[in-house]
């Protein structure tokens, strides 16, 4: 089984590369918006911080490495957040490119998509009558012929290049049952080692589905694979997010929240903050009786390299 938790990490994953900034003004997308919605999720009780970049002219995303060095010295300095970068970047970007940032800031953790596969948003450009700038309807159309790549090569290369070479760990984004199998691969080759991080996603086009039932076969399937090697953890696309990580946390796991997975903060309602959501599921776990992992807290259960060590 997942290593039981005596405590639940609340990643939050601040602004992403998939929604657009029509679709909320609540979006940060300048470095200022991005550096204070950050240290603001963390002050609500967020001990992972997961972070994109973004054009601050128009919102589009960005791999460009002098984008996150404007806010990721800012966020260290304020908080004590474990600070976790993209290498997934946003659609169309090349493996390079979503490396960029990560290979020049050496964060002690950085998201590894576990493998290829379908990502599409395209039902969403119909959605809005008219958008705040002339990028988005493309950006979200196209996704519907966008293979979203992450080979077994690529993936090698990030753990070698990032894990071995810098001293990183990862949250292993696992999007259906076969990244599990492709994590394992990997875990049997040695180039990842326990404790590692399983992120549980559901909900997004081309990905496991949003249905309970997928929550426990995940978790049973991680379970018959990595035993008690691995820590465990759910995100769920939009109006699942609150259900899908409340469920995860009552069956031993941690929790991933933010305005990257989810707009909303309840039916039919945008989320004001990412901060609003982290206070949420807060609230949630601790009338539960759950215990909030604080960043070193986090640090020691997944066994980082501390902040000290990081290159920003």
């Amino acid at each position: 089984m997942a290593r039981k938790m005596k405590k639940v990490i609340i990643t939050c994953a601040v602004t992403g590369g998939v929604h657009t900034p029509t679709m909320s003004d609540a979006l940060p997308v300048t470095p200022d918006e991005i550096a204070q919605q950050s240290i603001d999720a963390a002050e609500a009780g967020a001990s992972i911080i997961h972070l994109h970049a973004r054009n601050p002219e128009d919102g589009r995303p960005t791999p460009d490495p002098a984008v996150f060095m404007q806010f990721l010295p800012r966020i260290k300095q304020a908080t004590n957040a474990v600070i976790n970068i993209t290498t997934g970047g946003g659609l169309g970007m090349t493996v390079e490119e979503r490396l960029a940032a990560p290979l020049l800031a050496e964060p002690e953790m950085c998201s590894l998509n576990m493998g290829s596969m379908n990502f599409s948003l395209h039902p969403l450009a119909a959605k809005y009558p008219s958008f705040k700038h002339d990028w988005e309807k493309p950006f979200l159309e196209g996704s519907e012929d966008f293979i979203f790549r992450n080979t077994f090569r690529d993936i090698r290369a990030i753990l070698q290049h990032l894990g071995e070479g810098c001293g990183t760990r990862f949250e292993h984004e696992c999007y259906d049952i076969g990244h599990l199998y492709n994590l394992a691969h990997f875990v049997d080759a040695g180039l990842i080692k326990p404790p590692f991080l399983v992120q549980s996603i559901f909900g997004i086009l081309g990905g496991i589905g949003a249905d309970m039932e997928n929550v426990l076969f995940m978790k049973q399937t991680a379970d018959r694979l990595f035993g008690d090697d691995y820590v465990w953890s759910v995100l769920a696309a939009g109006r699942f997010q609150m259900p899908f990580v409340t469920q995860a946390a009552m069956l031993g796991g941690n929790v991933r929240v933010g305005l990257e997975d989810s707009l909303n903060i309840g039916r039919g309602e945008l989320a004001t903050s990412n901060a609003q959501q982290v206070r949420k599921i807060r609230t949630i776990l601790e009338e539960l009786g759950m215990e909030i992992a604080s960043p070193d807290d986090a640090r020691d259960i997944l066994q980082l390299k501390g902040g000290d060590r990081v290159k920003f």
